[in-house]
């Protein structure tokens, strides 16, 4: 493709793009296939010759996207959401464009230097303390792909760093040995992520209880910590959470912090979904204690109408990441900016991978075009749309709404034995005009109600609380008709 074909493909694709999140809602949410579809309806083998762009998107249009899930659809409420803007895809596209790769600065002075100025407002938005931020020289801040890597860099940085101090005391052991007695802990609540770090970090992970409210509070990590500590293990690393998956619950990280300030443990904070919300005073709170946390990330890809991926991961003190996560090969150590007196960060050393695309980019593009106060302004929106449908579902004594609504997910269930739930959430995701997914409180099944799209507005909540009404209605009818149906049977059998 020639640049003045370029241009056309790609006037013609963006208004693709904008036709097709105007009119999302006349898209049925989630598709009506099975697996294995697309296979049946593609070639098992690539083409020989080249095809051109026309034959390409058709076939786009007719294979692919029906069977795609609709993120963006405002009748999408699963999971948590995915950010997206027009501001965010055509930014984007610009760092695509260029095409450049992020590692250091002498691979792209840009880019790395915009990566510490979006940091550092991000980080004074949510309220970080000052050693967070590149600007005192101890911390910074990073832009990684997902909150998930954020945990797990956090971890490795973490081992790292108990695994040098006790190899200083235990001169006699190796790394294999020392790594058998390391543990970590999280809350019961906690994102797969977490376990899965300690898979790969190949360290022990304990899962913690949590309170009423679903909180992994001080004295339980106090209690497990010394439990460990006569059985000869080692605590090295605990993982907090602001907004779980399961009813976006929030762990006491004044109470952790302590804990961990006393035993030399690293506490990092997996604030994926709730991160975002800091940048609204009322929310504030929920960060007490971050004076005594290692590390902080969230997800600017959720709340934020910014385009996945973009994970921003904070430290306090760079040399405990750098140090666990450098390799210095000689070809890549060339750093010119030295000469001009301007210390730049290696950001290939705060992180997993060395190719790094121009994320900063579409951080720095949508947080001007919105500013502070656009972005708290669609955080409290989305927000307000929960409170809306949760009044909803507590106006009807047949439901129940479980945990505290804080920010923009409701959990809820039908009064009964969790089967009617189940049965309700298949029911509901069947009919393609909502999707939802289920959750696990106190042994009691319940489904999430998440505000997804951006576009979803109070028209929207309206249509989704019709739909789960009535199908509960349905449902309901269907299982009384059952219970006496088979009371009758019973009866007879009796006679």
């Amino acid at each position: 493709m020639e640049a003045q074909d370029f241009e056309k493909r790609g006037q013609e694709l963006l208004s693709y793009i904008a036709d097709y999140i105007v009119n999302i809602r006349s898209r049925r949410v989630t598709p009506a296939v099975e697996p294995g579809f697309l296979e049946k309806l593609l070639p098992d083998t690539a083409p020989v010759k080249g095809e051109n762009w026309e034959i390409i998107m058709a076939d786009f249009e007719k294979v692919i996207m029906p069977g795609m899930s609709h993120w963006q659809h405002p009748n999408y409420h699963a999971y948590y959401p995915i950010g997206h803007s027009y501001t965010s895809v055509l930014s984007d596209m610009l760092s695509d464009g260029l095409g450049s790769n992020a590692f250091s600065w002498v691979a792209s002075p840009a880019c790395v230097e915009l990566e510490v100025l979006v940091l550092d407002w991000v980080g004074k938005m949510i309220g970080l303390p000052k050693q967070f931020l590149h600007a005192s020289g101890q911390g910074g801040g990073v832009i990684q792909g997902s909150a998930s890597e954020c945990v797990l860099v956090a971890l490795l940085s973490a081992r790292h760093k108990s695994i040098q101090a006790l190899k200083s005391s235990h001169p006699q052991q190796d790394n294999w040995q020392l790594l058998a007695k390391l543990v970590a802990y999280t809350s019961i609540q906690a994102h797969s992520c977490v376990e899965k770090a300690g898979m790969i970090g190949f360290v022990k992970m304990r899962h913690l209880d949590v309170d009423e409210k679903f909180s992994l509070r001080g004295h339980v990590l106090e209690d497990a910590i010394e439990e460990d500590k006569k059985l000869g293990l080692i605590p090295f690393f605990v993982c907090a959470t602001l907004g779980t998956t399961a009813c976006c619950s929030f762990d006491n990280l004044q109470e952790l912090g302590d804990v961990c300030t006393r035993h030399g443990v690293y506490l990092h904070v997996d604030a994926a979904y709730a991160g975002a919300a800091l940048i609204c005073p009322e929310f504030q709170f929920l960060k007490d204690g971050i004076e005594n946390v290692d590390s902080f990330g969230f997800n600017a890809c959720k709340l934020f109408p910014v385009n996945t991926d973009c994970a921003l991961m904070w430290v306090q003190r760079v040399e405990t990441l750098t140090s666990a996560l450098a390799v210095d090969p000689l070809y890549l150590r060339a750093n010119p900016n030295l000469q001009y007196g301007y210390m730049a960060p290696e950001f290939r050393h705060w992180g997993i991978p060395l190719v790094r695309r121009f994320r900063a980019l579409k951080l720095w593009f949508v947080v001007r075009m919105l500013g502070v106060q656009g972005l708290q302004h669609r955080i409290r929106e989305n927000f307000r749309l929960a409170q809306l449908f949760m009044h909803k579902m507590a106006d009807d004594r047949r439901f129940q709404v479980m945990a505290d609504v804080t920010m923009g997910l409701v959990c809820f269930r039908l009064q009964g034995p969790n089967h009617l739930t189940q049965r309700l959430l298949k029911d509901l995701n069947a009919s393609g005009q909502l999707y939802l997914v289920p959750a696990l409180l106190n042994d009691n099944y319940v489904i999430r109600f998440v505000v997804c799209s951006q576009h979803t507005c109070d028209d929207d909540i309206n249509h989704s609380w019709e739909v789960i009404h009535l199908t509960a209605n349905t449902l309901l009818q269907q299982e009384k008709q059952l219970s006496l149906t088979e009371g009758k049977t019973q009866k007879i059998n009796k006679e």
